[in-house]
């Protein structure tokens, strides 16, 4: 099963977008593969502006967010796996998705209680006996 976390991610990038807002993303700098202006990062952290009219070449599927941005005047490839991504947000009024560690790690087993489910011993469903009326609740009208 894929992980919820691209689709959460593309959906507030386009409600942000949509509404007029700056859409930003909280990335863990250390994480592995992330590539980003190692001058602008604090305490392992950096805020990135994703919005269309500050970045190009925008991708954003299930595995990274990449886009080309300009940091003190100079042109930088941005590379983002999408677990580095600790947050999503406004920048105007911070609503958004704050993720915790672990949110995109995904089940290995998609349905757990199959597994716990103990199969030999069935169960038997008894039907519903309906309750008896002495008359019905229908009446003729002529």
């Amino acid at each position: 099963m894929t992980s919820t976390k691209p689709y959460l991610l593309r959906a507030i990038f386009e409600w942000a977008e949509d509404n007029g807002f700056t859409p930003q993303v909280l990335v863990n700098a250390t994480a592995d593969g992330v590539e980003v202006p190692t001058g602008h990062v604090v305490d392992g952290q950096i805020v990135l502006n994703i919005s269309s009219s500050a970045i190009q070449l925008h991708v954003m599927d299930n595995e990274c967010l990449s886009f080309s941005a300009r940091f003190s005047g100079i042109e930088q490839d941005i590379f983002l796996p999408i677990d580095s991504i600790l947050a999503i947000f406004a920048r105007e009024n911070s609503q958004g998705i704050f993720f915790e560690e672990g949110d995109d790690e995904l089940d290995p087993d998609p349905n757990p209680s199959a597994a716990k489910r103990n199969v030999s011993e069935p169960t038997k469903l008894e039907p519903k006996q309906k309750a008896k009326r002495d008359a019905s609740h229908l009446k003729i009208i002529k």
